[in-house]
């Protein structure tokens, strides 16, 4: 694929000649740090972070989205109907995702585009996008996403690479999508560049990691029952920081919102860590401990992911939920004990 220099006098000026065919989003500043949003007009994506608080996931899996309205006021033909709330899905280019966080989006889509399931709200939100990624120069300490199947450089779910060269960006075009957002910018001049030495760079600062090469291959029933879950969840308070800030948890609840006559058909996203999550309507709760609903989560990330697709494990080394966790609870650690764990 080619590189594109992108001189970055003239940046501004192809965001410019997007917005006549894309809403743009990107990262921006607040109070609590760098989280995704859609830009306003001459706002530009600011760059000057690690990573985003909260992942790009909310970009195509909203944390509330409203999927259908309805009137209980019997004086309107069509009362008591359930009717598909509009949304844009017109194009929008994505910039300043992490490698980490596009390939998270491969993974969800596991979940949500299956030959026997297809969530239409997420499909339609993932196709309408354009993804520009943001190679990592300097990872946080607590990424380990070579190790779990991703990388500073890492290409798969992007559209477009994008490599911070100082006075310039690099744009490696990866897809058609890429091709045509970076010709209706008007980024066209190539460059005679081989990014492969910036990549191994990037890589080498990465000193934290995670061995996986023995979880499919342990019991699932032995994992289950080992003893080191008391330890691994003595200190959790069932906040659900990690859930909330993992770009592959895909748990959500839906639920009604009335107002008067009138209402709407909502769904929020949920946590595994949450004691509701699991309660059945007759009171019984079978994760009703937080031992339990720790477990869970590890489990499905650790084990019950890496068994049922055989495709790694359900974590992108992105490190925010260590960062994140009040507590100190460390996905690396956890996941040591699990591979190492001989029943």
């Amino acid at each position: 694929m080619k590189v594109i220099k992108v001189d970055k006098k003239n940046w501004a000026d192809g965001l410019g000649k997007l917005r006549g065919d894309y809403r743009l989003f990107g990262p921006a500043k607040n109070k609590d740090g760098h989280d995704f949003k859609e830009l306003d007009k001459g706002e530009l994506p600011d760059f000057n972070f690690l990573n985003t608080r909260l992942s790009a996931k909310s970009m195509i899996f909203p944390q509330s989205e409203a999927m259908f309205k309805y009137s209980l006021d019997e004086s309107e033909v069509d009362h008591h109907i359930m009717r598909e709330v509009e949304k844009d899905y017109s194009p929008r280019a994505v910039f300043g995702i992490r490698p980490c966080d596009a390939t998270a989006f491969l993974l969800v889509k596991r979940n949500f585009d299956t030959p026997e399931y297809k969530d239409p709200y997420w499909i339609r939100s993932y196709q309408a996008g354009v993804y520009v990624g943001l190679a990592c120069n300097d990872p946080c300490s607590t990424c380990f996403c070579t190790t779990a199947g991703c990388g500073p450089f890492h290409e798969e779910g992007l559209d477009v690479l994008l490599v911070d060269a100082g006075d310039h960006f690099l744009a490696k075009v990866l897809t058609e999508k890429g091709k045509e957002l970076a010709r209706a910018a008007g980024w066209t001049a190539e460059a005679d560049v081989d990014i492969g030495p910036m990549k191994q760079t990037a890589e080498s600062k990465i000193s934290s990691s995670v061995n996986t090469d023995k979880l499919r291959e342990r019991v699932t029933t032995e994992l289950y029952q080992a003893p080191f879950w008391e330890e691994a969840a003595f200190a959790c308070i069932n906040c659900g920081t990690c859930t909330y800030s993992c770009p592959t948890c895909w748990c959500f609840d839906i639920q009604d919102e009335n107002h008067k006559n009138s209402g709407i058909r909502m769904r929020n996203w949920d946590s595994c860590m949450y004691p509701l999550f699991t309660l059945h309507g007759t009171g019984h709760n079978p994760r009703e401990t937080k031992v339990h609903r720790v477990r869970q989560r590890f489990m499905h990330k650790l084990k019950y992911y890496v068994d049922k697709y055989d495709a790694g494990i359900q974590c992108v080394g992105c490190g925010r939920c260590v960062r994140l966790c009040p507590v100190n609870i460390d996905i690396r650690k956890v996941c040591e004990l699990m591979n190492s764990y001989e029943g």
